[in-house]
């Protein structure tokens, strides 16, 4: 059929798109410029803003500041450069006119942030983060530009409630040469008071097995007698999360500050001196006061890594949960798997490839390809063809999907399996190419109407590569739907060597394309299907409504991503194309005007709602869960809820769970609602937490790394004192109650 041959190009034009716009759809990630200045990004998190500071002008040996200030919204914060026990620090890039260099942020004194067991270092409200500007004896007045100078600045932060946010910004800014740029002066005098003041005195410090002692002499006498706080500004050297009081102590001796403070088992090896701030417990009503101090202790003894099991039972929670809920470091290289683990990755693969063809997703695509071998009638050679390409174009997709998804990995983005999905754009460009293919099945048009004859033909005189082609389609359509033993497999799959990887992800294509290839080589098969006759127009015309069904779960995960508003915008969208494609059809200039008015309206209608399709919602992830609803007892996700539970002694069952997930929905409306194992988990007093990954999520992307998966649905009961308990991906009632009556 030569529709499909045409359609199948629509995808790969839709495939090089959600490749290239994945960094840039995820909304809630990104900002923008203020479109006046160019120095203002403002987020529904925090408004930043790119400020300068030269009293007399930009020229050699004058002082000139730059800055980043940040204002939170309640309960939001940034960090320190020492987060802490969790988050990243804000970094800075410039580009600056010659004859400028900028220095290294003054971080202004922050101050500790709790959230459940852990405790970072950042700043909450308004900060003002300043940078030196040094201008050296080569610069020149620039003599166009009206006397000014382009300062570029690409700033990126990790913002945080009890959730955490990666934001980015591009900020430009015209510095004026002459003349006073005194606008901000109060904000960086203000920044200046914060930064620690560098002590005269010396101080110490001395290891003793798995704790520091720490002697400093010089503080001012304003500062002798009160209690000080205690940041270092080397990461994972002291454990954040101690409780002044109770896990370290404090004391004047004399005119000495001396503290008793556990060492984190994380740390590396011993440094010769340890840079530290110390800050008043009780900052001064004046703001202008010194209250901070920055020393550099000598430290005098080694220390080795600390087993975790001398860590406190609250410090080793604090350190766990630390893990889920930090965005996740740099991977680290990946180490070749024992053969037992890579041969059951690989049998787990080819298994859950097998049941992908289960998946309703995958049925649109399976039953033309059956229309295709009653095509073929008795032309055993071309059956063979049409099996191998197929295979070849699931294999091949299968192998670009894995590839693609180690490699944002290595670079550092924070995906899993099914990512393709967690974009807007893709899923409404899906949509109108499923639309498009239903109309053609349903007898519309013929895509031969539309393109030159030789084009329309390609599909008769290229079967194989429609066949190729319609294995490519299948996979994106089926990939999202993580069968049982899939999961498992490409947990492990992530994290091995990228060939062995790769391999898990060849045995998975192999695995789905197995039944369609068995059937293009085994004759018996084929002599199943009736012979070609009328009966294929009305298969074809039925094949229509399972294409539209896909477009309507398609729409409904639209909407879970960008609400209502983003929904409406599609099938609007989707009834304009259809409108236009029907036009199309018409004859003579009635043709042309019809179609012109559909294209203007179209175009327009594009331009007023289109953006909707990928605007955020903030409370997208509630309405996906069902989680708005008072009377509903899933509560959302979050590493530090989790953590809170447990401690509380309270068992907890999570659900990781996306709307373009179909098991996941099964299993939501089947397992999940059934009345007794709703019962079971109330008697048991089971916390039930859903984590929703129909968007991009870099902590619940975290979580399932944890668990050795990277896709969903997975599902984990959590009861004190013992390890997860990670159920199968599709649930039984039995399953759930067993391992209910084990808590």
């Amino acid at each position: 059929m030569p529709h499909r041959l045409l359609s199948h190009f629509f995808f790969a034009l839709l495939f090089i798109a959600a490749s290239a716009s994945w960094t840039g759809t995820s909304a809630q990630f990104n900002s923008k410029p203020d479109a006046r200045t160019g120095s203002v990004v403002t987020t529904p998190r925090v408004r930043a803003e790119l400020v300068a500071h030269a009293p007399e002008g930009v020229g050699p040996g004058q002082p000139l500041w730059l800055g980043l200030q940040i204002t939170h919204q309640p309960e939001w914060h940034t960090y320190w450069k020492n987060p802490g026990d969790s988050g990243l620090p804000t970094e800075l890039a410039w580009t600056l006119p010659t004859g400028l260099t900028a220095g290294d942020i003054a971080w202004p004194v922050p101050h500790t942030i709790r959230i459940g067991t852990l405790a970072n270092h950042g700043y909450e409200g308004t900060v003002l983060l300043p940078v030196p500007v040094q201008v050296g004896p080569d610069f020149k007045v620039p003599l166009a530009g009206n006397g000014t100078l382009d300062v570029r600045l690409r700033a990126t932060w990790l913002v945080c409630r009890v959730e955490c946010i990666p934001e980015e910004g591009d900020f430009a800014l015209q510095l004026p040469v002459r003349g006073s740029t005194a606008l901000h002066a109060a904000a960086f005098a203000q920044s200046q008071a914060d930064q620690p003041l560098a002590l005269a005195g010396t101080s110490q410090v001395q290891v003793q097995g798995e704790r520091l002692q720490l002697r400093v002499r010089g503080l001012p006498a304003a500062a002798r007698g009160q209690t000080l706080a205690l940041f270092a500004e080397t990461p994972e050297v002291l454990i954040s999360a101690a409780v002044p009081g109770k896990d370290w102590t404090q004391a004047w001796d004399g005119d000495a500050w001396t503290a008793d403070l556990p060492l984190s088992p994380q740390r590396g090896d011993t440094p010769e001196r340890l840079p530290l701030v110390l800050a008043l417990d009780q900052r001064p009503a004046d703001r202008a006061t010194p209250h901070a101090w920055r020393t550099v202790a000598d430290v005098n003894g080694t220390w080795a890594a600390a087993a975790r099991a001398s860590v406190s039972p609250a410090l080793a929670a604090a350190l766990e949960a630390n893990k889920t809920a930090s965005p996740a470091p740099a991977a680290p290289s990946p180490s070749t798997p024992p053969l037992g683990t890579l041969l059951a990755a690989l049998a787990g693969g080819l298994l859950g490839g097998l049941l992908l063809n289960l998946m309703p997703c995958v049925f649109p695509v399976l039953a033309i390809k059956v229309l295709g071998f009653a095509q073929h009638g008795s032309n055993r050679r071309a059956q063979r063809l049409a099996g191998a390409a197929y295979t070849g174009g699931v294999v091949l997709s299968f192998l670009a999907l894995g590839g693609l998804l180690l490699g944002l990995r290595a670079a550092g983005e924070q995906l899993g399996w099914g990512f393709q999905l967690q974009s807007p754009a893709v899923v409404a460009l899906l949509a109108a190419l499923f639309t498009l293919i239903g109309l053609n099945l349903a007898g519309l048009f013929e895509f031969g109407q539309f393109v030159p004859g030789r084009l329309a033909t390609l599909q008769a005189r290229h079967p194989v590569g429609d066949a190729f082609l319609s294995g490519v389609l299948a996979v994106a359509i089926a990939s999202p739907c993580t069968a049982p033993f899939m999961g498992a497999s490409l947990g492990f799959a992530v994290g091995m060597p990228a060939t062995q990887a790769l391999a898990v992800f060849a045995a998975l294509g192999v695995g789905m394309a197995l039944p369609y290839l068995a059937a293009s080589l085994v004759p018996a098969v084929v002599g199943w299907l009736p012979r070609p006759g009328p009966w294929m127009a009305t298969f074809r015309h039925a094949m229509a409504f399972p294409m539209f069904a896909t477009v309507v779960w398609l729409v409904w995960v639209l909407g879970q991503q960008s609400g209502i508003d983003g929904a409406g915008a599609l099938l609007a969208l989707l009834v304009a194309g259809s409108a236009l494609v029907w036009s199309l059809t018409l004859r003579g200039r009635t043709r042309v005007v019809i179609a012109s008015i559909f294209i203007a309206g179209g175009a327009w209608l594009a331009g007023a709602i289109g953006q909707n399709i990928t605007k955020p919602v903030e409370n997208a992830a509630q309405v996906a869960s069902g989680t708005d609803s008072a009377t509903n007892a899933w509560q959302p996700w979050s590493a530090d809820r989790t953590a809170e539970l447990m401690a509380a002694g309270q068992p907890v069952f999570v659900d990781f769970t996306a709307a373009w997930c179909v098991t996941c929905q099964y299993n939501k409306r089947t397992t999940l609602a059934d009345s007794s194992v709703l019962a079971d988990l109330a008697a048991r007093k089971v916390a039930l937490l859903r984590a929703d990954w129909t968007r991009r999520d870099p902590a619940i992307t975290a979580a399932l790394a944890q668990l050795g998966r990277s896709g969903v649905p997975v599902y984990v009961l959590y009861a004190p004192g013992k390890a997860p308990l990670v159920l199968t991906e599709i649930l039984s009632v039995a399953e759930v109650r067993q391992a209910l009556a084990a808590l």
